[in-house]
């Protein structure tokens, strides 16, 4: 055996820079059962200097108002797990459906508690700005819900003065099975409302579903702006953060707003 005074360590003297996220640090409550979020924010966020950290929360796999109330205990603990010591220059809760039943104001309050001072965000809140930017007043709505949680999500957008003339959903009630409808059945569904002449753009609502190279495609075949809960709420992030880069490939608001 080797004994304890047979050999030294070598140490090292080293310096330190400015570490990652040198323009912008942006952090992100992901729910549980969240399979997209992650992987479709990095892809939104490939610019440099810009670094992403991640927290998971505990959220219920069935989606319902009631599950989906509940989850504000869950938001202050979630919160906390991105170290003030970060320093991060935004921060957004990652759930469209939760932020309808809890309250846009509510989760922005609990976010303001725990990271006093940095702009915060949802993918609901994400999407009216983006909307607003894209000045489009008019949404075609493409949910996975049930009709209890779609039919509430339409009548928030209602109340903040945009026009939902056609809504469409999967119906499913379980976040693993969300994560899982095709990028084909996405895309055809987006398509179809969005060729709805009332609409001059379409929202696709959820975290869950792979939107990613599902909204420029979309774009083409309809002729009118598309975003989606993941794409609306990385950019609204970058722009809170101060980061005004563009990309293209992934649609009119990250590529021109």
């Amino acid at each position: 055996m080797l004994k304890s005074n047979s050999q030294t360590v070598k140490k090292f003297r080293f310096q330190t820079d400015r570490g990652t996220g040198v323009n912008a640090r942006i952090g992100l409550m992901v729910l549980q059962t969240d399979q997209t979020l992650e992987a479709e924010m990095a892809q939104f966020t490939a610019i440099g200097g810009v670094a992403l950290y991640h927290a998971r929360l505990h959220n219920d796999e069935i989606v319902t108002p009631e599950s989906l109330t509940k989850m504000e205990i869950e938001l202050p603990g979630a919160a906390e797990l991105l170290a003030p010591s970060l320093n991060l220059s935004s921060i957004g809760y990652g759930c469209t459906s939760g932020s309808t039943m809890i309250g846009e104001k509510r989760v922005a309050q609990i976010l303001e508690q725990v990271h006093p001072g940095v702009p915060s965000s949802n993918p609901l809140t994400a999407a009216k700005a983006a909307f607003s930017a894209l000045k489009v007043g008019s949404i075609g709505l493409l949910t996975p819900y049930t009709p209890d949680v779609t039919r509430a999500m339409q009548r928030n957008f209602a109340d903040s003065g945009f026009e939902i003339p056609l809504v469409g959903s999967f119906y499913e009630d379980n976040d693993l099975n969300v994560g899982k409808i095709s990028e084909e059945s996405i895309l055809d569904a987006a398509i179809s409302i969005g060729k709805n002449p009332q609409c001059a753009g379409v929202f696709i609502s959820c975290t869950s579903l792979r939107s990613a190279r599902v909204i420029e495609k979309a774009e083409v075949a309809i002729g009118k702006p598309v975003t989606a809960s993941n794409h609306a709420l990385a950019w609204h992030l970058l722009r809170l953060a101060g980061i005004k880069s563009q990309l293209e490939g992934y649609g009119t608001l990250l590529s021109e707003c």
